[in-house]
């Protein structure tokens, strides 16, 4: 199971409602289902003039696995994609690791 992230990582994911941010509160989410998973950080996630022209670059693998750039995105075992934070987090929800 593979986490994509932008720069911020799993972090911030506790915050309440608005102010979590979406990849730490999709991390967060696996976390409290149970879940061991790896994460891979994309770069191009800050809309600076600079770092446009890199964008599609940093986020190819991501918009290849999902048809989106946006992260996060949840790579599971058997190769489905899961994307966005709240389809990530009702994904964990509903299908909680057994111990």
């Amino acid at each position: 199971m593979l986490l994509f992230t932008c720069a911020f990582g799993t972090s911030f994911g506790g915050l309440p409602g608005p102010l979590a941010h979406p990849c730490g509160r999709a991390a967060k989410a696996l976390d409290d289902a149970g879940y061991k998973y790896e994460t891979k950080e994309v770069k191009g996630g800050t809309f600076k003039l600079w770092t446009l022209p890199s964008r599609a670059k940093d986020r190819a693998e991501v918009e290849r696995l999902s048809g989106q750039r946006a992260v996060p995105i949840l790579v599971l075992d058997d190769g489905e994609v899961i994307a966005g934070s709240g389809e990530i987090a009702r994904w964990a929800q509903e299908h909680p690791k057994t111990p």
